[in-house]
């Protein structure tokens, strides 16, 4: 009779055993990693002793001693260089903020034109996305800002359409809320931190209970959760800070019109939270959700009037000795960055768009049509929420491109964070330190894009009972 069970196990040789060669594979690699970071670290602080210079971020506490084009960020240049990237980096975020919003916008409004039923409107969407996706980027911003803003007349010859917006060389001036720079500043860092606040939650909920088993897996954990809890509630004070402030030159403290901007956001999670509440009653329990979407209907016009009357919207007003007042001013470099971003992006967009349509069967238009729902109807209600599970994955990708394509707007002198980072560099001669800050800053970026993708992935999803 052979052995079996338990003492066979013993008698197998352990180079001949799989799993003592799983783990034999993993500490090799480790330790390889390991021995050539080794070797780069240490070839690193050769060269840089020889230079008579060490790895370090002192330097960020020097005077810059150089300006930016636009900043809401109070900056001078005597400030230190750590703030003028503070700068920079509010500058990158303004443009892939307001980017991402409006490519959106521009790529599903070109996608679905393309199974527009007028000629025209396919032929004009057909060719939009054929020639902008094919010329390159960086072109395309300089054809934005030298053949269009940059041949805008002076102040004194503006362009006026209507008394709402004015186009000259000082900028565009378009109807705004009553915001100071400093509203603004508090405006992003509060997006900053609810974007932050989805990656925690998304570590919280995903990494955190598959770690909880092993002491390391909690403590690597805890690592990474502490340093965004602090950075979330130091952007939350500090934007609300900034969103609450008025004009200083009244005197005294003044409550200014971005205190709104909270109010705004607490009603639109309580709108997500009635939402979800009524689609659990209706799907669990056959419930008719009314009162829930009564609560939805109060608190969407109580935020339309906020919006309406309490921001304090203001036109752009005109001066007798040329140029324009008040409102919302664009200067020029970031009206050509953001515009040139939107269509190239879009273009692509309306591409992913044009596919998820087509991913949804025939047999869906059929069926919309049987019901009596013309093709613009169809399109809202029964084929597009059906597209969106194959349009928003794709999305990521294409909202992460914009956010790295946004470092080309230095090339038409937009103060964004490669820009201000590269007139650091050359005037500091640190190199690592700044480029170790440029890929830390936009993988924080991408990481938050696709957090928020993801979450509205799952969001979007078929559910099953």
């Amino acid at each position: 009779m052979t052995a079996s069970g338990p003492e066979t196990e013993k008698k197998i040789v352990i180079w001949r055993d799989e799993r003592f060669w799983k783990i034999a594979f993993q500490v090799i690699t480790l330790a390889l990693v390991i021995a050539a970071f080794s070797i780069l670290i240490t070839n690193f602080n050769r060269n840089m002793a020889q230079q008579g210079s060490s790895f370090g971020f002192s330097f960020l506490d020097n005077s810059a001693g150089f300006s930016v084009g636009e900043s809401l960020v109070e900056y001078q240049p005597q400030d230190p260089y750590l703030r003028v990237i503070q700068a920079g980096i509010v500058n990158s975020l303004r443009a892939i903020a307001v980017g991402i919003v409006f490519a959106t916008i521009v790529g599903v409004l070109a996608g679905v034109a393309s199974f527009s039923e007028n000629w025209l409107v396919y032929k004009i969407s057909r060719a939009y996305v054929g020639l902008i996706r094919n010329i390159p980027l960086l072109l395309q911003l300089f054809f934005w800002y030298f053949a269009i803003f940059f041949q805008f007349p002076p102040p004194q010859e503006q362009i006026e359409l209507g008394s709402f917006a004015f186009l000259s060389k000082r900028g565009v001036y378009l109807p705004g809320p009553s915001f100071t720079d400093q509203n603004w500043l508090g405006l992003v860092l509060l997006i900053a931190a609810l974007a932050i606040a989805g990656l925690l939650f998304k570590l919280i909920r995903d990494v955190l209970p598959g770690s909880s088993r092993a002491l390391l897996g909690r403590i690597g954990s805890a690592v990474i959760a502490l340093p965004l809890i602090a950075v979330v509630l130091l952007l939350v004070v500090r934007g609300f800070a900034f969103l609450v402030a008025g004009d200083a030159e009244s005197g005294g403290f003044t409550l200014g019109h971005g205190a709104w901007v909270p109010v705004i956001v607490v009603g639109i999670i309580v709108t997500v939270l009635l939402w979800r509440w009524k689609t659990k009653l209706i799907v669990e329990q056959g419930a008719s959700g009314q009162t829930q979407t009564i609560g939805i209907s109060i608190v969407l016009a109580v935020l339309a009037l906020i919006v309406c009357f309490g921001l304090g919207w203001k036109a752009p007003e005109a001066l007798d000795t040329g140029g324009a007042t008040g409102g919302l001013r664009l200067s020029l470099e970031y009206a050509a960055a953001v515009t040139g971003l939107v269509f190239y992006t879009g273009a692509f967009i309306a591409e992913i768009v044009r596919g998820g349509i087509q991913s949804v069967s025939k047999g869906q238009w059929e069926a919309a049509r049987s019901l009596g729902l013309p093709s613009n109807l169809a399109m809202r209600h029964v084929v597009f929420p059906q597209a969106l599970r194959v349009i928003i994955p794709p999305l990521n990708s294409e909202y992460m491109n914009l956010a790295k394509n946004s470092t080309l707007a230095f090339a038409i002198g937009y103060p964004e964070l490669y820009s201000v980072s590269t007139t650091t560099f050359n005037q500091t001669g640190r190199p690592v330190e700044i480029f170790i800050i440029l890929m830390a800053t936009y993988l924080l970026f991408n990481l938050l894009i696709s957090v928020t993708m993801n979450q509205l992935n799952e969001f979007v999803q078929l559910k099953e009972r």
